[in-house]
């Protein structure tokens, strides 16, 4: 009986660990995904204001990426 309690003690360890490792890539994943579709819409609301700015998957990423600094080159290079 002293063995299985200490095998799903150590199971439940073992899952635990692996969970954590796993979920940091799941968190960044989360945050980039977030932060490429908050950028995308960022890019659209300054082309909806008359800026010509082409909105495709590497100018949400850029702007996704770097924030709001990101749509601010990705307006000025548009405005070149």
């Amino acid at each position: 009986m002293l063995e299985l309690i200490v095998a799903f003690a150590v199971g439940l360890i073992f899952v635990y660990i692996i969970l954590k490792i796993l979920s940091i890539p799941m968190k960044l994943l989360w945050k980039f995904l977030t932060n490429s579709i908050i950028g995308a819409i960022m890019l659209y609301v300054v082309s909806f204001f008359g800026v010509p700015v082409i909105i495709n998957v590497v100018t949400a990423l850029i702007a996704g990426v770097f924030g709001v600094p990101g749509v601010i080159a990705v307006v000025v290079y548009s405005l070149m």
